[in-house]
């Protein structure tokens, strides 16, 4: 590892522990030459999970956009931002777990959907609404007697 002061392609470790659930390695260093210290991040490389949008497109995953519709859904609801954070490392975790490379946009919506629907049933209709486009307000009724019916059970 080379010291970001002076360069020095030699530095040691002082202390090393997991962060992010154990998903990388937080590393405080210190160079050998200019007794620098640093921190360094260590992370395993993941393969891009790639996203089939219905029109054919692909992209890739990502967190920050899943969780910018959450956040839209759960406006003025009483879900926290670290419930938001939770349901897309789930889903993220069970999309990888899976072990496909390319994964269709409506398998990751009704993964999110699923467990929001835990959560705070008016973002999930809320969410559901955009990310099903509901044409009219009959589709919205029947989304919503599913919901009645499964409280009921």
């Amino acid at each position: 590892m080379k010291c970001p002061a002076c360069h020095h392609n030699g530095t040691k470790v002082l202390d090393s522990r997991p962060v992010e659930e154990g998903r990388s390695i937080r590393r405080r260093r210190e160079c050998e030459s200019c007794s620098y210290r640093f921190t360094t991040f260590e992370k395993v490389e993941e393969i891009p999970l790639i996203v089939v949008k219905k029109e054919g497109i692909r992209e890739e995953f990502s967190k920050e956009k899943v969780l910018r519709g959450l956040i839209r859904a759960c406006e003025k609801r009483p879900v926290s931002l670290n419930q938001l954070e939770e349901i897309v490392f789930e889903v993220e975790k069970e999309l990888r777990n899976i072990g496909i490379s390319e994964v269709k946009s409506d398998m990751v919506g009704e993964m999110v959907m699923e467990r929001l629907s835990k959560i705070d049933e008016v973002a999930y209709v809320r969410f559901a609404s955009v990310y099903r486009q509901f044409k009219d307000i009959n589709v919205f009724l029947d989304e919503l007697k599913e919901i009645i019916e499964k409280e009921r059970k």
